[in-house]
């Protein structure tokens, strides 16, 4: 059976403010959307950076106010980090997986295995201030969808965006932390191929690779590009969270 052709849009508004504590996005967003024209539509696919959703929870945190432990210190010293970015790290992980110099490797209490424990100082909206992960990226995710639809009456998914690194390749991508109104995890295993052939492993992490396509105009850096809205996407239905992605440590053949 021949395929028919499809089409992917993606568009990220400009113009956004500054996000702080309390700040409400789904107003902020649609805001943002009609300025450009553009209104939320039932199967749009909403991916939001992390870090407004992480500044307007309160998840932002002065260095100052951090007084480093005993072994916050040590792991400062076996890695060459500031300490106060070692207390941090090790409050918001569960276990330190790797260090070296420059370099700590940290499983996050949501499950993931990454640099800092995910713990930034990029873009923090101020000096000697870092920027945690949400507290739990589903729930904001599903808070963020259900004020949109209460709003303007869209049934959207949104996708929690932010950069990871990944074990065996070099260079950071758009990495799905949160997720609601999709399967982020599509399972295909049982169903066949072209051939006729049975799908035997074909499990497709879906929000990373919505979040990595966002990416592209969201950026690292300075782009100020924080949320893409991604329309005509295509999927088998089903819902599911970011934490269906997370490999259980038991089933990690590397750690």
């Amino acid at each position: 059976m021949s395929a028919s052709s499809r089409r992917l849009e993606l568009f990220a508004p400009a113009g956004l403010p500054e996000i702080n504590r309390g700040d409400d996005l789904a107003p902020i967003l649609t805001a943002a959307f009609d300025r450009a024209n553009t209104k939320f539509k039932d199967g749009d696919v909403v991916v939001i950076a992390q870090k407004i959703i992480s500044k307007s929870e309160g998840r932002r945190v002065d260095l100052t106010s951090v007084r480093p432990s005993a072994e916050a210190r040590k792991l400062a010293l076996d890695t060459e980090k500031d300490p106060r970015l070692a207390e941090l790290i090790l409050q918001e992980s569960t276990e330190i997986v790797r260090k070296r110099l420059g370099l700590i490797i940290a499983r996050h209490r949501n499950g993931c295995v990454v640099a800092n424990a995910a713990v930034d100082l990029s873009n923090t909206g101020g000096a000697d201030t870092a920027v945690l992960l949400p507290q739990d990226a589903d729930i904001s995710a599903r808070a963020i969808a259900e004020r949109i639809r209460d709003a303007v009456g869209a049934e959207v998914v949104v996708i929690v965006n932010d950069s990871m690194g990944r074990a065996w390749r070099k260079g950071t991508t758009g990495t799905a932390i949160g997720c609601y109104g999709i399967s982020a995890l599509l399972d295909r295993r049982g169903q066949l191929d072209r051939a006729g052939n049975e799908l035997q492993s074909s499990e497709i992490g879906l929000a990373d690779e919505i979040a990595a396509a966002a990416s592209l105009l969201m950026g690292q850096g300075d782009e100020g590009l924080p949320v893409v809205l991604v329309r005509g996407l295509v999927w088998a239905g089903g819902t599911g969270k970011a934490s269906d992605l997370v490999r259980p440590r038991e089933q990690d053949l590397f750690v």
